[in-house]
Protein backbone atom coordinates (compact mmCIF):
# COMPACT_ATOMS: atom_id res chain seq x y z
CA UNK A 1 0.00 0.00 0.00
CA UNK A 2 1.38 3.21 -1.15
CA UNK A 3 0.56 6.17 0.99
CA UNK A 4 1.69 9.39 0.00
CA UNK A 5 1.78 12.36 3.13
CA UNK A 6 3.89 14.38 5.47
CA UNK A 7 6.60 12.54 7.64
CA UNK A 8 5.55 11.96 12.38
CA UNK A 9 6.86 10.74 14.78
CA UNK A 10 4.75 9.56 17.74
CA UNK A 11 5.10 11.55 21.15
CA UNK A 12 3.07 8.63 23.14
CA UNK A 13 2.41 5.23 22.52
CA UNK A 14 -0.09 4.57 20.10
CA UNK A 15 -2.23 0.93 19.19
CA UNK A 16 -3.24 0.70 16.00
CA UNK A 17 -6.02 -0.62 14.05
CA UNK A 18 -4.11 -4.38 13.74
CA UNK A 19 -3.66 -4.12 18.00
CA UNK A 20 0.03 -3.47 17.88
CA UNK A 21 1.38 -0.78 20.29
CA UNK A 22 4.33 1.59 18.52
CA UNK A 23 6.28 3.53 21.02
CA UNK A 24 7.07 7.03 21.43
CA UNK A 25 9.40 7.53 18.53
CA UNK A 26 7.68 5.31 15.44
CA UNK A 27 7.86 7.40 12.17
CA UNK A 28 4.53 7.53 11.00
CA UNK A 29 3.08 8.53 7.52
CA UNK A 30 0.62 11.23 8.19
CA UNK A 31 -2.79 12.03 6.08
CA UNK A 32 -5.09 15.14 7.01
CA UNK A 33 -5.13 18.07 9.29
CA UNK A 34 -6.81 19.46 12.15
CA UNK A 35 -7.65 18.00 15.75
CA UNK A 36 -7.34 14.43 14.59
CA UNK A 37 -5.20 12.64 11.59
CA UNK A 38 -4.48 9.01 10.11
CA UNK A 39 -1.47 8.01 10.55
CA UNK A 40 -0.20 4.84 8.82
CA UNK A 41 2.82 2.71 9.82
CA UNK A 42 3.50 -0.16 7.09
CA UNK A 43 -0.25 0.25 6.26
CA UNK A 44 -1.52 0.07 9.51
CA UNK A 45 -4.08 2.48 10.30
CA UNK A 46 -3.04 4.62 13.55
CA UNK A 47 -6.46 7.59 14.61
CA UNK A 48 -3.82 9.86 15.97
CA UNK A 49 -4.90 13.48 17.77
CA UNK A 50 -2.98 16.35 17.70
CA UNK A 51 -0.88 16.23 20.83
CA UNK A 52 0.15 12.53 19.79
CA UNK A 53 2.80 13.32 17.28
CA UNK A 54 4.79 16.17 16.10
CA UNK A 55 5.64 16.74 11.98
CA UNK A 56 9.45 15.52 10.98
CA UNK A 57 10.99 18.57 9.29
CA UNK A 58 11.62 17.31 5.19
CA UNK A 59 15.40 17.89 6.00
CA UNK A 60 14.92 15.49 8.74
CA UNK A 61 12.79 12.78 7.17
CA UNK A 62 15.60 11.46 4.82
CA UNK A 63 17.93 10.65 7.62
Amino acid sequence: MALSGRIGTLLVAVPGLSGVVYPEGTRVTIQGTGGSVDGFVDGDWLPLAWWEFADVRPEDATG
